[in-house]
């Protein structure tokens, strides 16, 4: 079969209309499913060396269906399994890389009941111009193809065809590859290039349509894509990075002007072209892992102290008896400047996080010294101050904390709004009036700039709470402070059952130093705005029964957008 396939890889050619006609020289041929004046001419040309040409005149879509994912697109309009369906996806998955080699646009079809076939996937290539500029996935095909494809798929053969497209001089040339998977075809991928007339090809092509032609056979026997999925393919060096052709031996055949680069920028100046890697000093675990277990392997190594590089080999299997190995491709990407740009990025976020940490523990002296300071005086008022002081930069120092912990500019704001309450539970209870703190919801991750000033301002209000809501022997009570984190704005409140505002209090108004804070920093450097109410017996949690409750209500609401 795969005989018979390489033979008329390159025999007949067909010149399809993407139309909804075809015509020759004779007479209009309609080109429905499996339309016998078109097979005929298709097979007379197949034998007789003669051309069937049909003129494209403009692959115009039929009924485009509103789906992009190759697997939601396949369960809705067929009938393949699970399996089957995976078998799709790994394909699609790895396809890049015979794009590149192909220098064509892959369009992948899976035949669907209506007696059509439906466009599920679409790749275009790295190493050439695409010819299509539009997504195609979700089309129908056009029915001039679908003679090509309908072979491709009854006779598990490689077809090919010509296309006139419109927008270029040249013909286009259709490869129709049947993707096999449990013994029977479950699909075709299409490939569509330009090849312009009287140039020949050069090394680099044939070289790469030579080892295009090694996929495409162990696509017919169902031997690509591999079931195994090793490593993440998209991250995987691609054909132009570098390209090494080895043998059934792990001999060199071919090496790509890309890769040569590389191998010269590792010290390797000799050919390559018939050595194995390992004689010639490059490191070739990749290569042995892949022979040995006949799946692809990728790796990253350091060739040498200055080098780094990406490897990822790719055996061909299924050709032989017993899935012996007939060659690889090996793909090297050079990611030496890719992993110096790490490592100064790792540098970086360390050193930022080590000044997170000294600018904690500065405050942290700063603390003590002023505690230190607090023991000498003796006036309450000023002892008083000092203790604000003292729970101010307390709480900055927490959120430098935090950001010495973690990576980037932001924090998780309920790992500083716990610890703050820990120093409210220490710092602002008494016996006489002993208060709960507690914390519901998740505030999420915050920038540092709205995290340090934010938890300044909810300091305060927890100070304010307690003195105010609480006095000396009131028997205490408790203090909630709720979070909830919108995405472009965050909501923070404080509640407390405590003996609420008196009346005719406004915030606006208010003249003690911590209130004063809250206010300066809400409204100037967060952004936001600030509101007092009494509580609602949800605020409280208490049943609809209960009696009217007491407290007080401080909501902030702090948009989450860029800063000035």
């Amino acid at each position: 079969m795969l005989a018979a396939a390489r033979a008329c890889v390159w025999g007949s050619w067909a010149a399809i209309d993407a139309h909804s006609s075809c015509v020759d020289s004779s007479k209009d041929v309609n080109v429905a499913r499996g339309a016998p004046a078109v097979m005929a001419r298709l097979y007379a040309a197949r034998h007789t060396g003669r051309r069937a040409v049909f003129t494209i005149r403009h692959p115009d879509r039929q009924d485009s269906v509103p789906m992009s994912k190759l697997t939601e697109l396949v369960r809705e309009r067929t009938t393949l399994d699970r399996d089957q369906v995976a078998h799709l996806n790994r394909l699609v998955s790895e396809w890049g890389t015979l794009a590149d080699l192909s220098f064509s646009d892959l369009l992948l079809y899976v035949p669907v009941s209506d007696g059509n076939w439906i466009t599920v996937a679409q790749v275009r290539p790295a190493t050439a111009q695409t010819l299509f500029e539009s997504d195609w996935v979700g089309s129908l095909a056009t029915r001039a193809i679908i003679p090509l494809l309908d072979q491709a798929f009854e006779s598990e053969a490689v077809r090919r065809g010509e296309i006139d497209l419109s927008g270029h001089d040249d013909a286009t040339r259709l490869l129709a590859v049947p993707v096999v998977r449990g013994g029977r075809p479950i699909a075709v991928m299409a490939g569509m290039r330009v090849e312009l007339s009287g140039r020949r090809p050069g090394e680099l092509e044939r070289a790469y349509g030579d080892l295009f032609d090694r996929f495409v056979d162990m696509i017919v026997v169902g031997a690509f894509p591999f079931e195994q999925r090793v490593g993440d393919s998209s991250a995987a060096p691609r054909v132009g990075d570098g390209v090494v052709w080895l043998d059934a031996e792990a001999e060199v055949q071919y090496v790509s002007p890309n890769a040569n680069s590389a191998l010269h920028r590792v010290g390797i100046q000799a050919s390559a072209v018939g050595m194995r890697l390992a004689e010639l000093g490059f490191h070739d675990g990749p290569v042995r892992q892949a022979f040995e277990r006949g799946e692809p392997v990728i790796e990253e190594f350091e060739q040498g102290p200055d080098v780094t590089l990406l490897c990822r080999c790719v055996p061909f299997v299924g050709q032989l008896q017993h899935g012996d190995v007939s060659g690889a491709l090996l793909l090297i990407r050079d990611v030496t400047e890719l992993r110096k740009r790490d490592r100064l990025l790792l540098t970086k976020d360390a050193t930022i996080r080590e000044i997170h940490h000294r600018v904690k523990n500065n405050l942290q002296t700063i603390s003590s010294l002023l505690r230190l300071q607090a023991r000498r005086l003796t006036h309450p008022e000023a002892i008083s101050a000092v203790g604000e002081s003292v729970r101010r930069i307390r709480t900055i120092a927490l959120v430098h904390e935090a950001l010495s912990r973690d990576p980037g500019d932001e924090v998780t704001f309920v790992e500083i709004v716990r610890p703050l309450l820990r120093l409210a539970e220490e710092g602002l209870q008494s016996p006489d009036r002993p208060v709960r703190f507690s914390v519901r919801g998740d505030g999420g991750r915050i920038p540092a700039a709205i995290a340090t000033p934010l938890s300044v301002v909810l300091t305060e209000l927890l100070q304010n709470a307690v003195d105010h809501g609480f006095p000396e022997g009131s028997g205490g009570g408790s203090v909630v402070v709720h979070l909830r984190n919108l995405g472009h704005e965050l909501h923070l409140s404080v509640i407390d059952d405590g003996r609420g505002v008196e009346a005719g209090f406004k915030l606006e108004d208010a003249t003690g130093l911590g209130l004063s804070i809250v206010r300066t920093l809400v409204t100037t450097e967060l952004n936001g705005t600030i509101t007092m109410r009494p509580p609602t017996r949800d605020d409280l949690r208490l049943p609809p029964d209960s009696q009217a409750p007491h407290g007080t209500v401080i909501e902030l609401v702090v948009p989450m957008g860029d800063r000035p």
